[in-house]
């Protein structure tokens, strides 16, 4: 098992490992009190683990409940959110109690806002089962719902009490929605380290699966302690993502995060590239690994359409939005972007 700590707001640790479910009962009560847990899972995830980890947390002591909702994006919603306030209020859920979070990033996120807000405040414990969500949301505390307007214009910065990463998870997965994850993966290699693009383009999608994981975990651990509250560093986790949301959002979602991610980078490289920030090589290598793994670079949505959906973007700032750029494999910039420049900016990517 590899274990990488988290020293932010909230101290926890984060463990990778096959077969952890079985261990989560034990792993829980090193840290926490609580008597009752609810699992709040998704109607995909439920009937392939939610028996597995009920019976460890039974064995464990813990009385459980669960609630379980319709599986995908749409469920990412204020009416879910209070759905599941109301199960915790109805079943007596005491701010000593614990929730935990069973499923991809869309669980995380509603279970990591309800735990914010319950009671002022509960812990819970994220068990992530995609790769998207071991690499990315369930690390770090940012927690959140969507809006009408967008993707995560609501929620709160709020530390899990454990992460638990079950690399066995990753088997039951379909070939998309594990490709989805490499999206994010690639995205590490490209802002951080040049070593770990290198594997991804030497292995392609037979990757070495705990060294992957644990190394973009440890990433983005740095960062989420050098910048909990995403004010600074932390905003370049966002490569490709205002532009992706984007396209996530005017597709009504039929396009997933990864792949709009994925689309997002393609975009941000070739504008990178036509102004000269990078390397034409730069830009060659990032969509060649992308194209390597099965991920788009380009979209038939016009610049207008995701000019239009960026502007209601959580990382704008007045009439700046901030915009990731690489540079180099394993090194990124921050560009404030004027928002009356933007337009020109996607139109290059395209």
């Amino acid at each position: 098992m590899k274990t990488v700590p988290v020293n932010a707001s909230r101290s926890y640790m984060i463990h990778i490992a096959d077969d952890i479910l079985s261990s989560a009962g034990e792993l829980l009560k090193a840290v926490t009190k609580a008597e009752k847990v609810a699992v709040i899972s998704d109607s995909n995830v439920f009937p392939l683990y939610g028996k597995v980890l009920s019976d460890s947390l039974n064995r464990a002591g813990f009385q459980v409940v669960s609630y379980v909702f319709p599986a995908g994006e749409q469920s990412k919603n204020g009416n879910t959110y209070l759905e599941i306030l109301n199960f915790l209020a109805e079943n007596q859920l005491t701010r000593s109690d614990c929730l935990v979070a069973l499923g991809g990033g869309v669980v995380g996120d509603l279970t990591g806002f309800a735990a914010a807000t319950y009671l002022r405040g509960i812990a819970y414990v994220q068990i992530p089962t995609t790769l998207l969500a071991m690499v990315d949301s369930s690390v770090g505390g940012k927690t959140a719902i969507d809006l009408t307007a967008g993707k995560n214009l609501c929620g709160a910065f709020y530390q899990p009490h454990l992460v638990l990463c079950d690399v066995r998870c990753l088997d039951t997965l379909t070939e998309n929605v594990f490709r989805d994850g490499c999206a994010e993966v690639i995205k590490y290699g490209v802002l951080y380290d040049a070593a770990l693009f290198e594997h991804l383009m030497h292995h392609g999608l037979a990757f070495h699966r705990e060294y992957v994981i644990t190394r973009c975990v440890e990433l983005k651990r740095d960062v989420v302690e050098a910048d909990e509250f995403d004010t600074g560093a932390r905003m370049k986790l966002n490569l490709g993502h205002t532009l992706g949301h984007g396209v996530e959002v005017r597709s009504n979602f039929s396009i997933s995060h990864g792949k709009a991610v994925a689309i997002g980078m393609g975009i941000i490289t070739r504008c990178a590239a036509a102004r000269q920030l990078c390397d034409q090589s730069v830009r060659d290598r990032i969509h060649q690994v992308l194209a390597l793994f099965g991920l788009p670079t380009s979209t038939n949505f016009t610049a207008q359409e995701l000019f239009e959906s960026a502007l209601s973007d959580k990382k704008r700032s007045g009439s700046t939005i901030n915009l990731i750029v690489p540079c180099a494999i394993g090194n990124c910039d921050i560009v404030p972007t004027c928002v009356d420049n933007l337009l020109a900016f996607i139109e290059e990517g395209l």
